[in-house]
């Protein structure tokens, strides 16, 4: 009795899993998926050794403002007058610890995926010679903004055609010493902050890059184009070239914008130990890098697994929404310091983000590493004598 019993049941467990799988299959070959998603090679992981090394530094930080800024994602002072562009849109000074709204580009309401566009998303800020504030806002374009009255002044708008392109995804930007030129990057041609996550995925290489604003003769000019989601720039100490970071491709671009080499380029690190998000200026001479997200070696890299597998990425964003594949990706927060030649100098880590998730930014200022973050509602301060 117990074979035959033992084969109904093969049988019926067969049946039922056919049953199931048969139309979720059909199911997932019919839905549309929201992304293309291009097969890219990464090399293996560096291992995280020597000055890679796992560590807890980053817990040393301490949380300030917490719970009353949403998504401060980057970064500046004027004196020791902190200024940050939160997701609500809002541009934001801090003095003597009181916050104020300085200035908004977009409108109300905000809060949804929806609303972002609208609403707006200063996601890179930058202090010019006269203490004006640069502000890249994601769906509106290249701001200045004066920090003592609010006032904000449109330099280059999403909506103007940039060599027959719209601009769709503002991101960074970085400014000369006298002012005169701001290069900026457009993420990419395609899509929108909101949907970096499908950025990243499809890995499609239509960033343009690299943009070069001229404050007084108002000309946008395209330098590089064909990059996987251009992120952070930051010109070097010497102004004469540009560092990229590249996203998707977890490593960074330099661009050459005076002297011998001027309009060339080449790769300044390659194969980072983790996604670059935003990139600034050290005070050794060299460059703060936050990563986004961590491929860890030794261990399981999910973005190295998917990267040559995009009928797995359709399968993914064909069931679930870019909110629920945010929640798997590891909670890893890693800022590197490299030298003024692109090697590694020394890192801070949080391994599970205990104290900060998301590190979008590290900048530096009397001693003090500030930490910004585009999903925490805080931003983070690093004693750097301590570490």
């Amino acid at each position: 009795g117990s074979t035959y019993s033992s084969k109904v049941f093969r049988v019926t467990f067969f049946t039922l899993a056919a049953s199931l799988t048969v139309p979720l299959l059909g199911v997932t070959v019919l839905l549309d998926c929201p992304i293309d998603p291009q097969p890219i090679s990464l090399k293996e992981p560096p291992l995280l050794t020597g000055v890679l090394e796992p560590n807890i530094k980053l817990r040393k930080a301490e949380r300030l403002w917490e719970n009353q800024l949403v998504g401060p994602q980057s970064i500046v002072n004027i004196g020791d007058v902190l200024f940050t562009g939160t997701a609500d849109g809002k541009i934001i000074k801090i003095e003597d610890g009181e916050i104020q709204t300085i200035a908004r580009i977009g409108h109300g309401p905000c809060g949804t995926r929806e609303d972002e566009p609208t609403c707006g998303r200063p996601v890179g800020i930058r202090v010019g010679p006269n203490n004006t504030l640069f502000v890249a806002d994601a769906y509106y374009g290249l701001y200045e903004v004066n920090p003592g009255t609010g006032e904000t002044k449109m330099l280059v708008s999403t909506k103007t055609l940039i060599e027959g392109q719209k601009l769709s995804f503002v991101n960074d930007l970085t400014v000369t010493r006298d002012g005169r030129k701001i290069y900026f990057t457009d993420s990419s041609s395609k899509w929108q902050r909101r949907d970096y996550l499908f950025l990243i995925m499809e890995g499609t290489d239509d960033g343009r890059h690299l943009l070069e604003y001229d404050t007084v003769t108002k000309e946008v000019k395209v330098l590089m184009v064909g990059l996987r989601f251009p992120n952070g720039v930051q010109l070097s100490p010497a102004e004469d070239f540009v560092l990229v970071q590249e996203t998707t491709m977890a490593r960074i671009r330099r661009y050459y914008v005076s002297g011998l080499m001027k309009g060339g380029a080449d790769m300044f690190v390659e194969n980072m130990p983790g996604l670059p998000d935003n990139i600034r200026l050290s005070s050794s001479g060299g460059y703060w890098v936050a990563t986004s997200a961590v491929r860890p070696n030794p261990g399981f890299s999910l973005l190295d697994f998917l990267s040559e597998k995009p009928w797995i990425k359709r399968m993914i964003f064909k069931l679930l929404s870019q909110e629920t594949v945010t929640k798997f990706v590891p909670k890893y927060s890693l800022v590197v310091e490299l030298s003024e030649t692109g090697s590694y100098r020394r890192s801070f880590h949080d391994p599970n983000g205990v104290m900060v998730a998301y590190v979008s930014e590290a900048h530096e200022h009397n001693g003090y590493l500030y930490l910004g973050s585009f999903r925490s509602p805080f931003i983070c301060r690093l004693n750097l004598q301590h570490v």
